[in-house]
């Protein structure tokens, strides 16, 4: 099962990379994503309790949380992706090299990397070796940033490049939080422990607490970067804008968790430890830095993908925020990062179909969304109701989880920054989908009336939109009891 999960997306990457016809390889872009959700989905039915690899990889409760968010959006991304294909329409690229068929190796690039992407996702999420960890983010990064390049165009060509450059760096510090990591195993002592999550949580007591501070700070930065906090995050809202819409998607809902697991699983360790607190006080800080940072920057957007992109950053702070509280605000967590994963990617997949319509991405100049894309107008601004966590949509529900637990501890200050950061993201985003989907059509020619929405343009986001009102209103069983176990390995209250 864990092995299947890895395997059958890189296996089908790799023949993706052969010279298929176009339909064959969508189909299996598409195919494959649906077995990996059958695969996930089996794991709900059918508890995997097993480990591989002498325990490198095993399936527990924050695998199959984070492998259902990640596998679910591919799916949408899937769907998504094969009108998205079908119907691209960007600029012809000049080419060295005479007669050779540059979009066609850009399509086999393009979903091969994709199916790559999932496969590298899978591994982080079911690493349970630090060192398998980090190898595992790290190949996420190498496998997603030819996605960024896709158009070709020189933006992104730099977005690309700042993205390797920036997130290297911070892969680069957690690396030496491991070998520091590594270093408190056996400071003080004779025995050796590996670097297996459950023999450091085993032995945690046993750790040199100053080594492992050390190198909790280093992996949240170096994670952290990866995860898109301020003021690491840097790189994020240049590859968001730039990448293709549904790598978007995907880069904000599924590869930012990614990264935060991995800060969950050291914090879990320094839980273990006696450290708790000292970890959930570095993560409230970077948690309310970003979503101060990223709530002024929301004001000055005028480009909707940078708008968005801004807005992760945001949530990827709420939920530090929440973590770093603990207790009812790690379950809100939980939560909140199911909601933003679905909200955010609806999102951006409908602002995929407004660049294709309108070719620009500039808020000014897609004004009248309502009277020239209804679907996708009602969409969007269903999309930025819920990720401004209006009720009914379920991330209401997670922020005011949140919220309550700072109240509860007590914690005036974080909830008053923990509000006005809530209260700007709401002014600006909201401001700006009422500009683009009520505001006058601007006076001049789009490409608006030529690119009608599609099926699969409007199924995908609205199906997850639909999940995310649904989780405002009811949260299934299964998923709750779920959430809470996932938030009580860093400090939840079960």
């Amino acid at each position: 099962m864990i092995w299947a999960l890895i395997l059958i997306p890189a296996m089908a990457g790799i023949l993706a990379f052969l010279p298929l016809a176009e339909r064959v390889r969508r189909m299996m872009f598409l195919f494959t994503s649906a077995i990996h959700c059958g695969l996930v989905l089996t794991a709900w039915l059918r508890p995997v309790t097993a480990c591989t690899a002498n325990g490198w990889l095993a399936m527990d409760d924050a695998a199959l949380l984070f492998l259902t968010i990640s596998s679910t959006l591919f799916f949408a991304a899937a769907l998504y992706g094969i009108g998205y294909l079908s119907t691209d329409t960007k600029a012809p690229i000049r080419d060295y090299l005479e007669g050779f068929d540059f979009a066609n190796r850009s399509e086999r690039v393009f979903i091969g990397c994709l199916l790559f992407f999932l496969a590298t996702m899978s591994a982080v999420a079911t690493a349970q070796h630090l060192g398998l960890l980090w190898v595992a983010v790290e190949a996420t990064t190498l496998t997603s940033a030819p996605l960024i390049y896709y158009h070709r165009h020189h933006r992104s060509l730099s977005a690309a490049w700042k993205y390797l450059l920036i997130c290297s760096v911070g892969i680069s510090l957690a690396l030496l939080g491991n070998f520091f990591l590594a270093v408190s195993t056996t400071a003080g002592q004779g025995e050796e422990i590996t670097l297996l999550l459950p023999i450091l949580r085993d032995h945690a007591q046993t750790l040199s607490p100053t080594w492992l501070k050390a190198a909790f700070i280093l992996m949240l930065v170096g994670y952290g970067t990866k995860m898109g906090l301020a003021p690491m995050h840097t790189w994020l809202p240049d590859a968001h804008s730039e990448a293709p819409s549904l790598v978007s998607a995907l880069l904000s809902g599924a590869l930012l968790n990614c990264a935060f697991l991995a800060v969950l699983r050291v914090q879990s360790v320094l839980a273990a430890a006696g450290l708790g607190e000292f970890g959930r006080g570095v993560l409230l800080l970077f948690g309310l830095l970003s979503m101060l940072w990223a709530a002024m920057l929301l004001i000055a957007q005028s480009d909707y993908k940078r708008l968005l992109a801004y807005s992760s950053v945001e949530h990827m702070g709420v939920l530090a925020v929440g973590v770093g509280l603990g207790g009812v605000a790690a379950n809100g967590a939980m939560l909140h990062a199911v909601n933003h994963s679905l909200a955010k990617a609806s999102l951006f997949l409908v602002a995929g179909n407004i660049l294709a319509a309108y070719r620009t991405k500039d808020m000014p100049s897609t004004r009248g969304l309502r009277h020239s894309m209804p679907f996708s107008a009602l969409l969007w601004m269903a999309g930025i109701l819920a990720i401004v966590g209006s009720p009914p949509f379920g991330l209401f529900t997670s922020e005011i989880m949140i919220l309550k637990g700072a109240l509860a501890a007590q914690r005036w200050g974080v909830a008053a920054g923990y509000l006005a950061a809530l209260g700007i993201a709401f002014g600006a985003l909201l401001w700006a989908a009422l500009h683009m989907v009520y505001g006058s059509a601007p006076d001049m020619p789009t490409a608006a009336g030529k690119n009608r929405e599609t099926f699969l343009s409007v199924t995908a986001p609205a199906l997850l939109t639909a999940v995310v009102l649904i989780l405002g209103l009811w949260i299934p069983g299964p998923l709750g009891r779920l959430i809470q176990r996932v938030a009580a390995m860093w400090g939840g209250a079960l």
